[in-house]
């Protein structure tokens, strides 16, 4: 099966008709086209440009990202890129908890060294907001990172905090087949990180349509500030940062 002319982001119809299923997300399905490039394009429609614009804000930054060859509609055509994730090289363990977590740390810090795409503050910069093992790719040049749907502009502090946050939700998850990775992940990613204080706003982030769960946010809330507390010894007196008092939303499931 492949795209119809009307589902390809506005390219020749004809370079659609040869692509081929290549991998399926949470919210995008992934197309291998010809000539080394595939199309991502978002099952419940929207519009990519903006998305598009950080990522080629990005790439003539030198920042590790895709290439991005056209942007229309649900749909992006990108570079491929070749390697497995982050989770995937862990899994195998051909990578240990302290290096995925210095590579995040790292992808973090060379993107929050960037200008900010329009404020001009220096305080603030671009944000990921989704930044996790399975959104970086091992290429043969080094890691990449995808999946730039909720990139905005913000403190980093928000943006290091929600990968935290990120990995304590699946941590708790019940049965979740990398909730013990997730855990060894999240330690890690404490220990190696900067600052993780801006919890409260990371869960109201995440509660506002990004996690799969939210239901369990507090629980992953609650798991990421004992994390930071048992990283922080001569911290004790101090208080951990603390989730939003407020509930998330529940699921609309």
């Amino acid at each position: 099966m492949a795209p119809s002319e009307g589902a390809g982001p506005g390219s020749a119809p004809d370079s659609f008709s040869a692509a081929t299923p290549l991998a399926t997300g949470r919210t995008a399905d992934v197309w291998l086209l010809p000539g080394g490039r595939v199309l991502r394009r978002y099952r419940d429609g929207g519009d990519v440009r903006a998305e598009a614009e950080v990522m080629r804000y990005l790439h003539r930054a030198g920042y590790p990202v895709p290439r991005v060859h056209h942007a229309d509609g649900a749909g992006l055509v990108l570079d491929r890129v070749t390697g497995p994730t982050l989770v995937e090289a862990f899994h195998a363990g051909t990578v240990t908890a302290p290096v995925v977590a210095r590579m995040l740390v790292d992808l973090h810090a060379r993107l929050h060294a960037l200008p900010a795409l329009r404020s001009a503050d220096p305080a603030v910069r671009l944000l990921h907001l989704d930044l996790h093992p399975h959104n970086v790719l091992l290429a043969a040049t080094g890691p990449v990172v995808v999946d730039w749907t909720d990139s905005a502009e913000g403190p980093p502090a928000l943006d290091r905090t929600t990968t935290a946050l990120i990995l304590a939700e699946v941590a708790v998850a019940p049965g979740h087949p990398l909730a013990t990775a997730a855990g060894e992940l999240l330690s890690a990613y404490v220990a190696a990180s900067g600052p993780l204080d801006r919890l409260a706003e990371a869960v109201r982030h995440r509660a506002a349509g990004h996690a799969p769960d939210p239901e369990r946010l507090p629980e992953a809330a609650a798991l990421l500030t004992e994390s930071i507390r048992a990283v922080t010894p001569t911290a004790r007196g101090r208080r951990a940062p603390q989730p939003s008092s407020a509930a998330p939303p529940r699921s609309r499931s």
